[in-house]
């Protein structure tokens, strides 16, 4: 198995914009969160969380390889097939079959309607952030409106309420505020 330290270098190589790979983090520690929450492999929902848009820079123009692409970038080798699946289908490439692979689907925009939601508080800080305060959010269709609202409510195909999903990736987030910058 890849390790985290191995991973962030090989990220590294392939995403540089600093936004890109603090989204990248705040997914892994959300789904290593999650994981742990679940009774999953904390390791490998990281890795998957961690790994997931390495190719993003390179599909910016050709969204149907998202996740495809990625397959020709990562150590295929060096990770379990649930993590290449999932990195797979959070692009919509094929099925969600998992629960890894349900996780990261909903993970995915809601890291960004965290963010969006901390840079309006006063503080953008997010340890002052309360999960109240997304689940407001999301509730306004036109604030961050890149965070497709039935993607996170497909949290519910692993079994966790919106209230419950929110308030695990808040407080995974607020856990790593130093590595996101906020």
């Amino acid at each position: 198995m890849l390790d985290r330290q191995a991973a962030l270098s090989h990220l590294r190589k392939h995403i540089h914009k600093e936004n890109l790979i603090k989204h990248m983090l705040a997914c892994e520690a959300c789904m290593e969160h999650l994981a742990k929450n679940l009774g999953e492999d904390a390791e490998s929902w990281a890795l998957a969380g961690l790994l997931h848009d390495i190719d993003y820079e390179m599909t910016t123009d050709c969204p149907n390889k998202h996740g495809i692409k990625a397959l020709e970038l990562l150590p295929c080798d060096q990770l379990s097939e649930d993590i290449l699946d999932s990195i797979q289908s959070h692009a919509g490439h094929c099925d969600r079959k998992t629960i890894m692979a349900k996780a990261l689907y909903a993970v995915d925009p809601l890291t960004g309607l965290v963010v969006a939601s901390v840079l309006m508080t006063p503080t953008r800080r997010l340890k002052d952030l309360s999960p109240e305060t997304v689940l407001k959010r999301y509730k306004e269709k036109r604030f961050a409106a890149g965070a497709c609202r039935e993607q996170i409510a497909s949290c519910a195909e692993f079994g966790l309420s919106l209230e419950d999903f929110v308030n695990h990736c808040v407080c995974a987030m607020q856990n790593r505020a130093g590595d996101l910058g906020l």
